[in-house]
């Protein structure tokens, strides 16, 4: 019984390998220099960067876009559309100087006050990035190449605010139709976007970064076993893969699959409007009953590593909790006793339709919640659904999801800030609140470095969520593909790539 889940799932690949003729595999050895075929299996909830949350818009809006600054592999800043930039002595002020002679895909010229008004747009309150924002009380186009930006209160990680994707330079003169036609100075513009089905990205010449291949095709292909018989045809020559579709694909004539940790974490957050979950002890109870361990063998397939709280270990500043609340039911059914709900609730799980393992984890934990009487009636959404009421709306109580692409230590935790939009768990704790509050402002880096290891084990103390892994980041390819590498922030820059 170990390894059933894992291995029904291959098998079930390998008899849909069977009906493939010759003729279709060997097509997998063709390929065009030209052209980039890639699969993916959640659809954008539009291409405007500045209006969404979501990392599967930012996978796609990296490349029709650019930002001020860029970010390597591994996580250093380089020059992007600023050549470069200076911070003043009392780290109040950063100074960008831009790069010339550069235009938007329709266009227009790209300049300081461009950068101003994209800025503007960003800061406005139906952002959901506002926020973070804040800090920027004054933005000044200095000269046309030139842009300052003057912040209320010191913030040490202020340059790599710069690098996230939703800080895209857009141009807001086209902004009503941003989300369907989006415009901006990247190594690709939009040819068209078939919701559902298709996006085709075709090289833009003037671009900051010239791409090596000439068009991006990019299909929408929800279910992962078409996906993979996509590839065994040789439909496809990019996309990302699960734990479970690796055995299967690493016999693909022609493809090769790369595994890099990646920076991001996987878990199930609770809603603490609810009234049982709200209840600390409750939570804990919870989180002892899940097994974690087997979770990431049976429906990850051994790719990550088990953590105790919201914080990848590839990152600095990381503490190992991943033993803090040990996985033991009747240690969990003690609580629950002692918690006085030992006879058992009733809880409403809400689960991403496009993402099958977070569906599939969701399941099993609600088998294993069983055991201290905890019903749960789960419910299998819509991606979109899920951003507008779960994530958004925190209508749920429990839900399995994951998270990515932060640089600093600040940007991961500060959702858990009792007034940030993005603390969708409904969770509030002074020390938290105090932590985030001051330690961007704080220039000793060992000093703050204390700080963020405080709040990661309060987070485990506290259980919010029950976190459960850091997974790898599996991408399969045509072995022509180089180039190829892991960012540590939601973007996949196809530019990157190129064929031998």
């Amino acid at each position: 019984m170990k390894k059933t889940i894992a291995f029904m799932m291959v098998a079930l690949l390998c008899l849909s390998q069977m009906v493939l003729s010759p003729a279709q595999v060997q097509s997998a050895s063709e390929f065009d220099a030209n052209r980039l075929r890639v699969a993916y299996s959640v659809d954008p909830d539009g291409l405007d960067p500045q209006r969404t949350v979501a990392a599967s818009t930012f996978q796609v809006t990296s490349n029709i876009y650019d930002t001020l600054v860029k970010v390597t592999p591994a996580g250093e800043l380089q020059p992007g559309l600023a050549e470069s930039w200076e911070v003043s002595e009392d780290g109040l002020q950063i100074t960008f100087k831009l790069v010339e002679g550069k235009q938007f895909h329709n266009g227009e010229p790209f300049n300081a006050q461009a950068v101003v008004n994209s800025f503007e747009r960003l800061k406005e309150e139906d952002s959901p990035r506002a926020k973070d924002y804040q800090n920027i009380i004054e933005m000044e186009a200095v000269s046309e190449y030139e842009v300052r930006f003057t912040t209320e209160e010191l913030d040490v990680d202020l340059p790599s605010k710069f690098a996230y994707a939703w800080t895209a330079i857009v141009e807001t003169g086209v902004a009503d139709s941003l989300r369907t036609q989006p415009v901006g100075t990247g190594s690709y513009r939009l040819v068209e976007w078939t919701p559902q089905e298709r996006i085709l990205l075709e090289a833009y010449e003037g671009a900051l970064t010239q791409a090596k291949i000439r068009t991006v095709e990019m299909r929408n292909i929800p279910d992962p076993q078409a996906r993979v018989l996509a590839m065994q045809s040789g439909e496809v020559d990019f996309m990302s893969i699960s734990g479970e579709q690796r055995p299967l694909v690493e016999t693909i004539s022609g493809y090769q699959v790369i595994a890099n940790p990646m920076n991001g974490i996987q878990l199930m957050p609770m809603n603490q409007e609810n009234e049982y979950l709200k209840d600390p002890q409750v939570r804990r109870a919870i989180a002892m009953a899940v097994n974690k361990e087997s979770l990431i063998e049976h429906i990850f397939a051994d790719d990550g590593q088990k953590i105790g709280s919201h914080y990848p270990p590839i990152l600095a500043n990381y503490v190992d909790l991943s033993e803090y609340i040990p996985y033991d039911v009747e240690g969990a059914k003690q609580l629950m006793e002692e918690a006085g709900y030992g006879d058992g609730f009733k809880l409403k799980m809400y689960l991403p339709k496009d993402y099958q393992m977070y569906v599939d984890a969701g399941q099993v934990i609600a088998e294993e919640l069983k055991q201290l009487k905890i019903q749960v009636e789960i419910e299998v959404v819509e991606w979109a659904y899920w951003l507008e009421n779960v994530y958004q709306g925190r209508q749920y109580d429990l839900t399995v999801v994951g998270h990515t692409g932060r640089l600093d230590s600040y940007q991961w935790l500060a959702r858990y800030h009792s007034e940030s939009p993005e603390n969708y768990f409904n969770y509030s704790n002074e020390r938290v609140d105090e932590i985030l509050e001051t330690v961007s402002q704080i220039q000793d880096a060992t000093e703050r470095d204390v700080l963020y290891q405080e709040l990661q084990t309060i987070l485990a103390e506290e259980v919010p969520a029950v976190y459960i892994q850091s997974p790898a980041q599996l991408m399969a390819m045509r072995e022509e593909i180089q180039g190829y590498e892991t960012y540590p922030i939601d973007i996949m820059p196809y530019s990157d790539l190129s064929y031998r």
